[in-house]
């Protein structure tokens, strides 16, 4: 046991410690996630910057974040980037994300449909929008939206 109190320390605690790290260190703290598993209860912290994060960027984050999290109830610390599909949620990834192309998947059918691609053009608290590829808006209800997530597209090497 890392921490010094079995129970329930939360994300919200562990929050501005990490933030604090990765900041000093030039990166974004993106989630900070608490998994149980079988070997015990992982700590995931995740992180980003400008062009993706290096093995060696989660290793120096890794090292720097770890003593300041005695007190925390953990049983394993995992660091990793978020990958290139995580959700778009916050405005910070949409400002990243803008002019992106996305695929929207809401809660029920609109239109006939339940997933719709497009160019990620505004979202704000009531609204996501998309540029469809025939040129025109759509609008979805922030409500109706299940997921935003990148469209990950990978090039042919023979191309």
């Amino acid at each position: 046991m890392k921490g010094k109190q079995r129970g329930g320390t939360s994300a919200q605690a562990v929050e501005p410690i990490a933030r604090r790290v990765a900041e000093e260190q030039g990166l974004e703290l993106v989630e900070v996630a608490f998994n149980r598993e079988a070997q015990g209860r992982t700590l995931c912290l995740y992180i980003d910057k400008p062009g993706g994060v290096t093995l060696d960027d989660c290793e120096r984050f890794h090292k720097a974040v770890q003593p300041l999290l005695e007190t925390v109830d953990y049983d394993y610390l995992e660091v990793s980037s978020p990958g290139v599909d995580r959700p778009i949620q916050t405005r910070r990834d949409f400002e990243k994300n803008q002019g992106a192309q996305v695929e929207i998947r809401l809660f029920a059918p609109l239109d006939g449909a339940k997933v719709f691609q497009g160019a990620l053009s505004a979202m704000d608290e009531e609204t996501v929008t998309i540029t469809l590829p025939d040129g025109a808006q759509k609008p979805f209800p922030r409500k109706a939206v299940a997921l935003v997530k990148p469209v990950v597209v990978f090039e042919d090497e023979d191309e």
